[in-house]
């Protein structure tokens, strides 16, 4: 212990440095888990779709979406959404709506803008597109 104080009082900016990454992460692990936005498995996916009348919302490119994509998934990119906003998703408003995209990450923003708008059940598919088809889930090219 005592060595690492005399570290800590030698190297003030790094430790410094060191006490802030981990007050980050502290803060972004409670933001996480007070969100109302949650991120879901695979399996949790396919649960909500198969027995709550969820709705996979694919916001990749028409491209990507087109090359494969989960069946029976809605395609609203991220141009369509700036242009009329969530007016498609209207009638899915009480389903739970599971946000995919290709990695996990630009699937928050969009989520949370769900959320914002009155949609009460949304989730994020963790890990995104990349998670399903390394997991071996089926896609279709329809």
């Amino acid at each position: 212990m005592e060595q690492f104080i005399t570290f800590a009082s030698n190297n003030g900016m790094l430790s410094a440095v060191w006490v802030a990454l981990v007050v980050m992460i502290i803060v972004t692990t409670i933001k996480i888990q007070m969100s109302p936005v949650k991120q879901i498995s695979s399996q949790d996916l396919t649960f909500l779709m198969n027995r709550e009348e969820g709705v996979a919302l694919d916001i990749r490119t028409e491209k990507d979406f087109k090359a494969s994509h989960i069946l029976d998934a809605i395609s609203l990119s991220n141009d369509k959404i700036t242009k009329n906003g969530f007016a498609s998703l209207e009638k899915h408003k009480d389903n739970p709506i599971i946000v995919v995209c290709s990695a996990g990450i630009s699937a928050v923003k969009v989520a949370n803008d769900l959320y914002k708008t009155g949609f009460a059940r949304v989730s994020i598919l963790k890990g995104g597109m990349g998670a399903w088809t390394g997991e071996g889930l089926p896609v279709t090219k329809k």
